[in-house]
């Protein structure tokens, strides 16, 4: 490394400073400067010292940073590459009585990092004067004092170091002392006053003497002190430590008023001669406002606060004087040991805000650097990433980290993450400080729009107007703005041969499929249509979804009968045995309903009756039961007007006619065409049909006279002989086929009857049905695949019972 040359202006005086810069090891420069150099005073050009063109100082982000202060005493020109003086070196103040005083810094680059150890050496200049600690000093001597005696005094005090520092006493010419000049063990030079002539307390009673000290620096300074003797009566004994010097450790942050060192001298004489006090001969400006002396005892209290990262050592003279002022003095020095009281500090190199989710493993988003400006395993500092997220720390050069992805990034899952960083030291206890740093995850396009179900069911109400709201269907895709814009559209299809478009519409903005026509449940009851969503992205990216359409039924369809089957003016009459008991089963209404559900529950009451407390029907199976024993009091034929009602909204009823004949023989059974007759004369019947008629609308009466006609128009039942009747199978139209279990029949039946001609003891079967009770009202009828597969056995060979009651006419 060239030399180069600094010249410095100081009170007059100019020195020449030869700067040097030595390679310390690879990577590494040092440079030596004298103090007090003015700012902007070039040091050196770092750039060509380490290698680096000074052009690429700026693009690679070159910057110093200093160790162990926090004071920026350097800079480099990004411009020129030189190393530039940025703040006033004070050497004094900066490292004290330290031989060596050196400012230690890291060149950082960047891109690719690379880091470099520059050392610049600090060099004293002859800035200081030496200075004792008083004015004035006072000494009271003997007159008893013998030639050759000798009498320390306070020990000028240089700040600077070396030959910089005191080298020499001068004494101003006198008549009784010349001065003796000693260099103490740690190099400091002191004066001692040497008696050549006998004092004469009665010839002079006060002497005054000039000591002059001067250091070796050019230009040489020098400081002065008066001394003033007293002569005394003979006191030939100085105060004496017990120690040459003291040596004391103490703990940085120490708490005030805790004694550091405790100092003690003895003196053999008697009374004041004897009495020893103690003061500061030589202490720095800074020690003064950290410790104390006790007079008395000697002890040196803490009286500041103590930072070993502000100095770790100080050193002071205390001198002990008896009450004749003789004196003596000792050094003692205070090592400041290290507690870890700095958590490190974490500096953020750089940072990239924002990292796309597509970025690889092992992608670099930030540089940290940490430091711990205290000493030893207290400085020894582990750096760490606090929770679960997709980064770690990978260490670099020295105490530098970067931050790497360690897994795939996705935005939709988590758009930002906040790095919580850790750097703890190994201190006891441990220090910590913490650092968060937030990284934003950019979009990209991976993402195919995604419903909000796996498939959608809509029920749509028959008769439903054209544009009606079907249902609305929601795709949601995480992707960010363009990328998670959905567009929804219908995929070609056909429903029975019709394109789906026939049948639906759907917006592409908000997803809502409308009904383009009236649907109609008896026609067909449900049909599936897929449903397209795609986003805005580049490339876009789609995904399908099943719209399953019920058509839910409406009570548009009045409920029909069955049996008994209407036949013109012939009517069917069935046989009651005389002796049948209560709760006996005496017939069945069977009625269905082309509507489903709870359209299709059908409940029975009867109306009129011949006479109203012999027969009840049940309210959902209807079948006619003996309310109570027959009686021979109670007459022969007897006409049941039946009501069947729905459960729709509102409700839809018909009404049927059951004639009943109670014998035991049809021999004994008059003609039945008579009950016709008879029964129509009856006035309750005539009032029954005319508040019928009255109540009914004309639709309904409509649809019923429909419903007869279609029933005629089947095969009819035959008649037996002798007016008995017999009941048929129960016929079922195709449009009441129970597809999907919410048909009107619960259960099959079937109704028998076994006449011989002539003979009084023919049998007449009575039955009971698989379901005597009645249903509760708020359950919906439903049926078992065993009892489809009975109902299509019924519709084509007659229905079936359980239980069959024989009773003998």
């Amino acid at each position: 490394m060239d030399a180069r040359g600094f010249s410095v202006t100081r009170a007059r005086y100019c020195c020449l400073v030869v700067l040097l810069s030595v390679p310390v090891s690879i990577g590494d420069v040092s440079y030596s400067v004298p103090e007090e150099l003015k700012r902007g005073s070039v040091i050196g050009n770092i750039a060509n010292d380490v290698g680096v063109d000074f052009k690429s100082l700026l693009v690679r982000k070159a910057r110093l940073q200093p160790e162990g202060s926090s004071k920026r005493y350097c800079d480099i020109n990004l411009n020129s590459g030189d190393l530039i003086v940025a703040e006033r070196i004070d050497r004094e103040q900066l490292c004290g009585q330290n031989t060596l005083c050196n400012l230690k810094y890291e060149l950082v680059l960047e891109g690719p990092l690379d880091l470099h150890r520059v050392v610049v050496q600090i060099q004293d200049i002859n800035d200081n004067s030496p200075q004792f600690s008083k004015d004035m000093m006072r000494l009271e001597i003997r007159e008893s004092a013998d030639k050759g005696a000798r009498f320390p005094v306070n020990e000028a005090h240089d700040a600077d170091i070396g030959q910089n520092a005191v080298q020499s006493y001068t004494l101003q010419r006198n008549d009784h002392f010349v001065v003796a000049v000693h260099t103490n063990i740690d190099g400091g030079k002191y004066a001692e006053l040497v008696l050549e002539k006998e004092l004469d307390r009665e010839e002079q009673q006060e002497v005054t003497l000039l000591l002059t000290a001067s250091d070796g620096g050019t230009p040489q300074r020098s400081g002065t002190v008066v001394i003033n003797i007293s002569v005394l009566d003979a006191n030939d004994n100085i105060p004496v430590f017990n120690q040459a010097f003291y040596k004391a450790s103490l703990p940085e942050n120490s708490a005030l008023g805790a004694v550091v060192v405790t100092v003690s001298a003895g003196d053999a004489d008697e009374g004041a001669n004897g009495e020893v006090t103690y003061e500061f001969s030589r202490i720095s400006d800074e020690a003064k406002d950290l410790f104390s002396l006790d007079r008395k005892t000697g002890e040196i209290r803490v009286t500041g606060p103590i930072d070993y990262e502000e100095k770790s050592r100080y050193e002071m003279r205390i001198e002990g004087k008896d009450g004749a002022g003789l004196a003596s003095q000792t050094k003692v020095i205070v090592d400041i040991t290290d507690v870890n009281d700095n958590a490190p500090f974490i500096f953020v190199t750089s940072l990239s805000n924002s990292v796309p989710e597509s970025a690889p493993l092992g992608t670099e988003v930030g540089i940290i650097n940490v430091q711990d400006i205290d000493s030893d395993n207290n400085s020894q500092v582990r750096c760490s990433i606090q929770g679960q997220v997709p980064f770690k720390l990978m260490p670099s050069i020295k105490n530098f980290y970067s931050i790497v992805t360690t897994s795939a990034l996705d935005r939709e899952l988590q758009s930002e993450y906040n790095i919580s960083l850790t750097a703890s030291d190994e201190g006891s206890p441990p220090l910590s400080s913490f650092k968060t740093l937030h990284v934003s995850i950019s979009d990209v396009n991976d993402n195919p729009p995604a419903f909000d179900e796996q498939s959608y069911s809509a029920y749509v109400t028959e008769n439903n107007k054209p544009g009606t709201s079907v249902i609305s269907v929601r795709a949601r895709d995480p992707d960010y703005r363009q990328n998670g814009t959905v567009f929804y559209s219908l995929l070609s299809s056909e429903v029975s041969g019709v394109p789906v478009s026939s049948f639906l519409s759907i917006n592409g903005d908000t997803g809502v499929i409308h009904a383009v026509r009236s649907f109609d449940y008896e026609q067909f009851r449900s049909f599936k249509v897929q449903v397209v969503a795609r986003d805005n992205g580049s490339p876009p990216l789609s995904s399908n979804m099943t719209v399953s359409v019920f058509i839910t039924d409406e009570n548009d369809n009045s409920p029909q009968i069955l049996y008994p089957a209407p036949s013109g003016n012939s009517m069917m009459t069935e046989m009651v045995p005389k002796a049948a008991h209560a709760g006996s089963l005496v017939s069945k209404v069977i009625a269905v309903d082309a509507d489903s559900g709870q359209n299709a529950w059908l409940s029975y009451q009867i109306l009129k009756s011949t006479d109203p407390g012999l027969f009840t029907i049940g309210l959902h199976s209807g079948e006619i039961r003996a309310q109570r024993d027959i009686a021979e009091s109670d007459t022969m034929k007897q006409n049941l007007v039946v009501s069947v009602k729905d459960n729709g909204q509102p409700s839809l009823s018909t009404t049927c006619s059951v004639y009943l004949l109670i014998s035991d023989n049809l021999a004994e059974v008059p003609e039945l065409k008579d009950m016709s007759y008879e029964e129509n004369s009856s006035k309750l019947t005539s009032y029954l049909i005319i508040a019928l008629v009255s109540v009914s609308t004309f639709f309904l009466t409509f649809i019923i006279l429909i419903v007869v006609v279609k029933f005629c128009r089947r095969r009819k039942p035959r008649m037996l002989f002798d007016g008995a009747v017999a009941i048929p199978g129960a016929y079922f139209p195709p449009n009441y086929a129970d597809v999907d279990g919410a048909g009107t029949l619960r259960s099959s039946y079937n109704y028998d009857t076994y006449l011989t001609t002539g003979s009084r003891t023919s049998d007449f079967k009575f039955v009971r049905s698989f379901n005597d009770g009645t249903l509760p009202a708020d359950q919906t009828l439903k049926r078992s695949p065993n009892e489809t597969s009975e109902l299509g056995e019924t519709t084509e060979g007659g229905s079936k019972f359980s239980t069959l009651v024989k009773l003998p006419f």
